[in-house]
């Protein structure tokens, strides 16, 4: 019973320590950065959706510029299956 206790708690201590591991090697990106991949993020589905389907609304320009970074991920994914205007606006109805 005490082995398996101690094999138990040794296997928890493991688990543990892997997790802190994992925890203290994880790529710290300051709020600085953040903002800079946003603001990229931004600029390049702009420049993409410009050569795609041609000139953003400013409507549609400032709805994307709303859209979190993993929405505009996303949505430069999206776009290159894109033909026109009405498949950005369906996009942007379907994910805000």
């Amino acid at each position: 019973m005490q082995l398996h206790i101690k094999l138990v708690l040794e296997n928890e201590f493991w688990e543990d320590f892997q997790k802190l591991e994992q925890e203290r090697t994880m790529t710290y990106i300051t709020s600085f950065e953040r903002i800079g991949q946003l603001n990229h993020a931004k600029s390049s589905v702009l420049r993409l959706l410009t050569k795609r389907i041609g000139e953003v609304s400013e409507q549609n320009r400032t709805t994307i510029e709303s859209l979190t970074l993993e929405k505009l991920d996303a949505l430069s994914e999206a776009l290159l299956d894109f033909t026109s205007t009405d498949d950005l606006l369906h996009w942007l109805q379907e994910n805000q």
